[in-house]
Protein backbone atom coordinates (compact mmCIF):
# COMPACT_ATOMS: atom_id res chain seq x y z
CA UNK A 1 0.00 0.00 0.00
CA UNK A 2 1.40 3.69 -0.93
CA UNK A 3 1.88 5.64 1.89
CA UNK A 4 1.35 9.25 2.12
CA UNK A 5 4.42 11.83 2.33
CA UNK A 6 3.76 12.53 6.17
CA UNK A 7 5.00 14.29 9.21
CA UNK A 8 5.11 10.86 11.48
CA UNK A 9 5.69 9.68 15.17
CA UNK A 10 9.55 9.43 15.85
CA UNK A 11 11.44 6.29 17.56
CA UNK A 12 11.82 7.98 20.73
CA UNK A 13 8.20 6.70 22.44
CA UNK A 14 7.28 5.81 26.38
CA UNK A 15 5.82 2.55 26.03
CA UNK A 16 3.19 2.79 29.09
CA UNK A 17 -0.42 3.82 28.99
CA UNK A 18 0.78 7.94 29.98
CA UNK A 19 2.91 7.87 26.91
CA UNK A 20 3.73 11.05 24.46
CA UNK A 21 4.91 10.97 21.13
CA UNK A 22 7.62 13.16 22.14
CA UNK A 23 9.39 14.31 19.12
CA UNK A 24 8.29 14.55 15.36
CA UNK A 25 10.09 13.78 11.79
CA UNK A 26 9.37 14.05 8.07
CA UNK A 27 9.86 10.59 6.61
CA UNK A 28 7.91 9.30 3.77
CA UNK A 29 6.72 6.12 5.19
CA UNK A 30 4.75 4.72 8.45
CA UNK A 31 7.71 2.70 10.14
CA UNK A 32 6.50 -0.89 11.34
CA UNK A 33 7.99 0.68 14.53
CA UNK A 34 5.78 3.69 14.67
CA UNK A 35 2.86 1.48 13.78
CA UNK A 36 3.50 -1.31 16.21
CA UNK A 37 2.82 1.80 19.15
CA UNK A 38 -0.11 3.15 17.13
CA UNK A 39 -1.42 -0.51 17.36
CA UNK A 40 -0.51 -0.81 20.91
CA UNK A 41 -3.71 1.88 21.47
CA UNK A 42 -6.38 -0.28 19.91
CA UNK A 43 -5.14 -2.97 21.67
CA UNK A 44 -5.86 -1.25 24.91
CA UNK A 45 -9.18 -0.36 24.43
CA UNK A 46 -11.21 -2.62 21.59
CA UNK A 47 -11.54 -5.31 24.88
CA UNK A 48 -11.87 -2.42 27.43
CA UNK A 49 -15.83 -2.02 28.53
CA UNK A 50 -15.56 0.80 30.94
CA UNK A 51 -15.94 4.07 30.82
CA UNK A 52 -18.54 3.62 28.32
CA UNK A 53 -20.68 6.17 26.89
CA UNK A 54 -23.94 3.88 25.00
CA UNK A 55 -26.21 5.42 22.46
CA UNK A 56 -29.40 3.30 23.42
CA UNK A 57 -32.87 3.88 23.32
CA UNK A 58 -34.30 1.76 25.94
CA UNK A 59 -37.34 -0.29 24.57
CA UNK A 60 -38.51 -1.71 27.79
CA UNK A 61 -36.54 -2.89 30.98
CA UNK A 62 -35.18 -5.93 29.63
CA UNK A 63 -32.88 -3.37 27.44
CA UNK A 64 -31.27 -2.42 30.65
CA UNK A 65 -28.16 -4.17 30.01
CA UNK A 66 -24.30 -3.77 30.17
CA UNK A 67 -22.31 -2.55 26.98
CA UNK A 68 -20.63 -6.13 26.33
CA UNK A 69 -24.32 -7.73 26.00
CA UNK A 70 -25.80 -5.01 23.62
CA UNK A 71 -22.60 -5.22 21.55
CA UNK A 72 -20.65 -8.05 21.62
CA UNK A 73 -18.42 -7.03 18.91
CA UNK A 74 -18.26 -3.40 19.43
CA UNK A 75 -18.39 -2.59 23.47
CA UNK A 76 -14.98 -1.12 23.80
CA UNK A 77 -12.99 2.23 22.99
CA UNK A 78 -15.79 4.05 24.96
CA UNK A 79 -18.49 3.86 22.44
CA UNK A 80 -19.25 2.15 19.11
CA UNK A 81 -18.08 4.15 16.51
CA UNK A 82 -14.88 4.31 17.91
CA UNK A 83 -14.88 0.66 18.57
CA UNK A 84 -15.81 0.14 14.89
CA UNK A 85 -12.62 2.18 13.44
CA UNK A 86 -10.69 1.25 15.68
CA UNK A 87 -11.10 -2.62 14.62
CA UNK A 88 -11.03 -0.69 10.78
CA UNK A 89 -7.36 0.27 12.11
CA UNK A 90 -6.20 -3.13 13.46
CA UNK A 91 -7.20 -4.55 10.28
CA UNK A 92 -5.54 -1.49 7.73
CA UNK A 93 -2.38 -2.03 9.93
CA UNK A 94 -2.07 -6.00 9.67
CA UNK A 95 -2.33 -5.46 5.54
CA UNK A 96 0.45 -3.06 5.73
CA UNK A 97 2.39 -4.25 8.02
CA UNK A 98 2.01 -8.46 7.45
CA UNK A 99 5.09 -8.61 10.48
CA UNK A 100 3.60 -6.22 12.78
CA UNK A 101 4.82 -7.61 16.04
CA UNK A 102 1.25 -7.28 17.71
CA UNK A 103 -0.30 -9.13 14.86
CA UNK A 104 -0.95 -12.18 16.64
CA UNK A 105 -2.75 -9.66 19.71
CA UNK A 106 -4.71 -8.21 17.06
CA UNK A 107 -5.77 -11.28 15.61
CA UNK A 108 -6.88 -13.12 18.57
CA UNK A 109 -8.77 -9.59 19.35
CA UNK A 110 -10.47 -10.01 16.15
CA UNK A 111 -11.30 -13.53 16.30
CA UNK A 112 -13.11 -12.96 19.90
CA UNK A 113 -15.20 -9.71 18.47
CA UNK A 114 -15.88 -10.64 15.08
CA UNK A 115 -17.65 -13.64 15.42
CA UNK A 116 -20.86 -14.92 13.44
CA UNK A 117 -22.59 -14.87 16.78
CA UNK A 118 -21.51 -11.78 18.26
CA UNK A 119 -22.22 -9.54 14.81
CA UNK A 120 -25.88 -11.12 14.48
CA UNK A 121 -26.25 -9.16 17.80
CA UNK A 122 -25.32 -6.39 16.56
CA UNK A 123 -27.55 -6.02 13.25
CA UNK A 124 -30.38 -7.22 14.95
CA UNK A 125 -29.60 -4.48 17.57
CA UNK A 126 -30.09 -1.90 14.98
CA UNK A 127 -32.96 -2.97 13.14
CA UNK A 128 -34.98 -3.36 16.36
CA UNK A 129 -37.75 -0.35 17.25
CA UNK A 130 -36.80 3.29 17.67
CA UNK A 131 -32.96 2.86 16.84
CA UNK A 132 -32.97 3.53 12.77
CA UNK A 133 -30.89 6.41 14.08
CA UNK A 134 -28.31 4.95 15.50
CA UNK A 135 -25.30 5.74 14.69
CA UNK A 136 -26.13 8.07 11.89
CA UNK A 137 -24.62 8.74 10.07
CA UNK A 138 -20.95 8.38 11.71
CA UNK A 139 -21.10 4.76 12.74
CA UNK A 140 -22.32 3.50 9.92
CA UNK A 141 -19.31 5.16 7.39
CA UNK A 142 -16.87 3.65 10.07
CA UNK A 143 -18.60 0.04 9.89
CA UNK A 144 -18.45 0.33 5.85
CA UNK A 145 -14.76 1.34 6.06
CA UNK A 146 -14.02 -1.63 8.20
CA UNK A 147 -16.28 -3.61 5.65
CA UNK A 148 -14.38 -2.15 2.50
CA UNK A 149 -10.82 -3.17 4.13
CA UNK A 150 -12.16 -6.61 4.74
CA UNK A 151 -13.68 -7.36 1.18
CA UNK A 152 -10.36 -5.96 -0.31
CA UNK A 153 -7.67 -8.36 1.73
CA UNK A 154 -6.60 -11.49 0.86
CA UNK A 155 -6.42 -12.96 4.46
CA UNK A 156 -7.83 -16.47 5.65
CA UNK A 157 -8.34 -14.30 9.18
CA UNK A 158 -9.81 -11.71 7.24
CA UNK A 159 -12.22 -13.47 4.58
CA UNK A 160 -13.83 -14.89 8.05
CA UNK A 161 -14.04 -11.23 9.73
CA UNK A 162 -15.82 -10.32 6.07
CA UNK A 163 -17.77 -12.97 6.16
CA UNK A 164 -19.09 -12.89 9.41
CA UNK A 165 -19.82 -8.69 9.55
CA UNK A 166 -21.63 -9.40 6.26
CA UNK A 167 -24.95 -8.96 7.89
CA UNK A 168 -24.15 -6.08 9.67
CA UNK A 169 -23.41 -4.71 6.70
CA UNK A 170 -25.95 -5.50 4.55
CA UNK A 171 -27.92 -3.33 7.73
CA UNK A 172 -26.16 -0.21 7.32
CA UNK A 173 -26.34 -0.23 3.47
CA UNK A 174 -29.91 -0.96 3.40
CA UNK A 175 -30.29 2.31 6.26
CA UNK A 176 -28.11 4.49 4.04
CA UNK A 177 -30.73 3.16 0.97
CA UNK A 178 -33.91 4.29 3.52
CA UNK A 179 -32.82 7.14 4.97
CA UNK A 180 -30.99 9.18 1.88
CA UNK A 181 -33.93 9.81 -0.06
CA UNK A 182 -36.02 11.11 2.54
CA UNK A 183 -33.13 13.58 4.06
CA UNK A 184 -34.15 16.29 2.59
CA UNK A 185 -31.17 18.69 3.93
CA UNK A 186 -27.57 17.85 4.62
CA UNK A 187 -26.28 17.89 8.17
CA UNK A 188 -23.32 20.98 8.05
CA UNK A 189 -21.82 20.00 11.73
CA UNK A 190 -18.21 19.61 12.97
CA UNK A 191 -19.19 16.50 14.89
CA UNK A 192 -20.67 13.09 14.33
CA UNK A 193 -23.54 13.67 12.03
CA UNK A 194 -21.97 15.53 9.72
CA UNK A 195 -23.53 13.91 6.21
CA UNK A 196 -20.51 14.39 3.66
CA UNK A 197 -18.17 12.81 5.85
CA UNK A 198 -20.84 9.87 5.29
CA UNK A 199 -21.68 10.05 2.07
CA UNK A 200 -17.55 10.26 1.24
CA UNK A 201 -17.08 6.71 3.30
CA UNK A 202 -20.15 4.85 1.89
CA UNK A 203 -18.99 5.91 -1.78
CA UNK A 204 -15.31 4.62 -1.13
CA UNK A 205 -17.31 1.36 0.03
CA UNK A 206 -19.52 1.35 -2.86
CA UNK A 207 -17.19 1.85 -5.53
CA UNK A 208 -14.87 -0.91 -3.81
CA UNK A 209 -17.73 -3.90 -3.66
CA UNK A 210 -19.06 -2.82 -6.91
CA UNK A 211 -22.42 -1.46 -5.89
CA UNK A 212 -23.56 0.77 -8.51
CA UNK A 213 -27.02 1.33 -7.08
CA UNK A 214 -25.94 2.79 -3.94
CA UNK A 215 -23.00 4.51 -5.64
CA UNK A 216 -24.98 6.22 -7.97
CA UNK A 217 -27.75 7.17 -5.09
CA UNK A 218 -24.68 8.42 -3.02
CA UNK A 219 -23.69 11.21 -5.89
CA UNK A 220 -27.16 11.76 -6.74
CA UNK A 221 -27.59 13.08 -3.00
CA UNK A 222 -24.25 14.78 -3.11
CA UNK A 223 -24.77 16.82 -6.15
CA UNK A 224 -28.24 17.33 -4.60
CA UNK A 225 -27.11 18.79 -1.46
CA UNK A 226 -23.50 20.39 -1.97
CA UNK A 227 -23.64 21.00 -5.73
CA UNK A 228 -24.62 24.65 -6.14
CA UNK A 229 -22.64 25.50 -3.08
CA UNK A 230 -20.48 28.88 -3.47
CA UNK A 231 -18.46 31.38 -0.81
CA UNK A 232 -19.13 28.74 2.23
CA UNK A 233 -18.27 30.41 5.65
CA UNK A 234 -15.04 28.87 6.38
CA UNK A 235 -14.11 31.92 8.54
CA UNK A 236 -17.04 30.52 10.73
CA UNK A 237 -14.71 27.27 11.64
CA UNK A 238 -13.86 26.10 13.81
CA UNK A 239 -16.48 25.14 16.24
CA UNK A 240 -15.18 24.60 19.74
CA UNK A 241 -15.85 20.87 19.92
CA UNK A 242 -15.44 19.98 16.43
CA UNK A 243 -12.97 16.70 15.13
CA UNK A 244 -14.29 17.26 11.09
CA UNK A 245 -14.38 20.68 9.06
CA UNK A 246 -17.69 20.85 7.28
CA UNK A 247 -15.76 23.01 4.61
CA UNK A 248 -13.23 20.46 3.98
CA UNK A 249 -15.13 17.36 4.95
CA UNK A 250 -17.80 18.26 1.79
CA UNK A 251 -15.17 19.31 -0.67
CA UNK A 252 -13.57 16.01 0.08
CA UNK A 253 -16.80 14.25 -1.04
CA UNK A 254 -17.18 16.82 -3.93
CA UNK A 255 -13.61 15.53 -5.40
CA UNK A 256 -15.46 12.23 -5.26
CA UNK A 257 -18.15 12.44 -7.13
CA UNK A 258 -17.16 15.37 -9.96
CA UNK A 259 -15.03 15.37 -13.15
CA UNK A 260 -11.49 16.69 -12.48
CA UNK A 261 -12.22 19.72 -14.29
CA UNK A 262 -16.00 20.62 -12.49
CA UNK A 263 -14.70 20.07 -8.86
CA UNK A 264 -11.39 22.32 -10.34
CA UNK A 265 -14.65 25.41 -10.68
CA UNK A 266 -16.74 23.66 -7.72
CA UNK A 267 -13.94 24.28 -5.49
CA UNK A 268 -12.66 27.85 -6.40
CA UNK A 269 -16.25 29.34 -6.28
CA UNK A 270 -17.37 27.01 -2.83
CA UNK A 271 -14.02 28.40 -1.03
CA UNK A 272 -12.54 31.62 -3.38
CA UNK A 273 -9.64 32.41 -0.75
CA UNK A 274 -7.28 29.84 -0.13
CA UNK A 275 -4.83 30.47 -2.39
CA UNK A 276 -4.18 33.83 -0.94
CA UNK A 277 -4.72 31.80 2.61
CA UNK A 278 -7.80 32.92 3.41
CA UNK A 279 -9.83 32.61 5.71
CA UNK A 280 -7.32 32.15 8.13
CA UNK A 281 -8.81 30.43 10.58
CA UNK A 282 -9.49 27.52 8.44
CA UNK A 283 -6.12 27.13 7.00
CA UNK A 284 -4.41 27.27 10.86
CA UNK A 285 -4.26 24.05 13.16
CA UNK A 286 -6.49 24.31 15.92
CA UNK A 287 -5.90 24.62 19.66
CA UNK A 288 -6.29 22.04 22.09
CA UNK A 289 -6.02 23.70 25.96
CA UNK A 290 -7.16 20.76 27.58
CA UNK A 291 -6.55 16.91 26.24
CA UNK A 292 -8.30 15.43 29.35
CA UNK A 293 -11.87 16.96 28.22
CA UNK A 294 -13.53 14.44 25.99
CA UNK A 295 -15.07 17.72 23.38
CA UNK A 296 -11.88 20.12 23.90
CA UNK A 297 -9.79 17.13 22.15
CA UNK A 298 -11.88 16.60 19.66
CA UNK A 299 -10.10 19.13 18.00
CA UNK A 300 -6.54 16.92 17.58
CA UNK A 301 -9.48 14.76 15.53
CA UNK A 302 -10.17 17.90 13.57
CA UNK A 303 -6.49 18.65 12.60
CA UNK A 304 -5.93 15.63 11.66
CA UNK A 305 -8.96 15.28 9.30
CA UNK A 306 -8.59 18.13 7.84
CA UNK A 307 -5.01 17.41 7.11
CA UNK A 308 -6.14 14.08 4.94
CA UNK A 309 -8.92 16.17 3.57
CA UNK A 310 -6.17 18.67 2.36
CA UNK A 311 -4.35 16.34 0.84
CA UNK A 312 -7.07 14.46 -1.32
CA UNK A 313 -8.66 17.92 -1.95
CA UNK A 314 -5.02 19.03 -3.32
CA UNK A 315 -4.19 15.76 -5.47
CA UNK A 316 -7.82 16.42 -7.27
CA UNK A 317 -6.95 20.20 -8.45
CA UNK A 318 -5.05 20.50 -11.65
CA UNK A 319 -0.93 20.79 -10.56
CA UNK A 320 -0.70 24.44 -11.59
CA UNK A 321 -3.50 25.60 -9.54
CA UNK A 322 -1.76 27.83 -6.56
CA UNK A 323 -4.31 26.18 -3.99
CA UNK A 324 -2.53 23.04 -3.72
CA UNK A 325 0.59 24.50 -2.20
CA UNK A 326 -1.65 26.12 -0.05
CA UNK A 327 -3.50 23.12 1.09
CA UNK A 328 -0.50 21.09 1.04
CA UNK A 329 1.49 23.60 2.94
CA UNK A 330 -1.85 23.68 5.97
CA UNK A 331 -2.13 20.18 5.39
CA UNK A 332 1.54 19.65 6.91
CA UNK A 333 0.89 22.36 9.55
CA UNK A 334 -1.97 20.48 10.57
CA UNK A 335 -0.45 16.95 10.94
CA UNK A 336 2.29 18.42 12.43
CA UNK A 337 -0.20 19.51 15.20
CA UNK A 338 -2.02 16.18 16.03
CA UNK A 339 0.55 13.77 15.31
CA UNK A 340 2.28 14.49 18.41
CA UNK A 341 -0.41 14.03 20.97
CA UNK A 342 -1.98 11.05 19.46
CA UNK A 343 -0.83 9.47 22.31
CA UNK A 344 -1.40 12.02 25.34
CA UNK A 345 -1.71 9.52 28.09
CA UNK A 346 -5.24 10.41 28.48
CA UNK A 347 -8.42 8.00 27.22
CA UNK A 348 -10.28 10.86 26.03
CA UNK A 349 -7.89 11.25 23.28
CA UNK A 350 -6.34 8.11 23.10
CA UNK A 351 -9.71 5.81 22.09
CA UNK A 352 -10.44 7.29 18.90
CA UNK A 353 -7.42 9.11 17.82
CA UNK A 354 -4.91 7.03 16.67
CA UNK A 355 -7.62 5.69 14.19
CA UNK A 356 -7.81 9.42 12.62
CA UNK A 357 -3.67 9.19 12.28
CA UNK A 358 -3.55 5.75 10.43
CA UNK A 359 -6.23 7.06 8.02
CA UNK A 360 -4.31 10.80 7.53
CA UNK A 361 -1.06 8.52 7.05
CA UNK A 362 -2.23 5.57 4.91
CA UNK A 363 -4.89 6.87 2.78
CA UNK A 364 -4.93 5.97 -0.66
CA UNK A 365 -6.62 9.25 -2.89
CA UNK A 366 -10.00 7.31 -4.18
Amino acid sequence: MRLTKYIVISAAILMLSTSVFSQMKQTTTLTEKEASHFASLALKCVNRELPNKPEHVLNSAADVQSPKALHPAFYGCYDWHSSVHGHWMLVRLLKTFEKLPEGSQIRKALNANLTPENLKVEAQYITQPNRQSFERTYGWAWLLKLGEELHSWDDTDGDAWSEALQPLVDVIVKSYKNFLPKQTYPIRTGVHPNTAFGLAFALDYAKVIGDREFEALLAERSKNYFGNDANYPGAWEPGGEDFFSAAFMEADLMRRVLKPAEFAAWFHRFLPGVATGNPASLLKPAIVTDRTDPKLVHLDGLNLSRAWCMRSIAAALPASDPVRKALSNAADAHAAAALAHVASGDYAGEHWLASFAIFLLTADVK
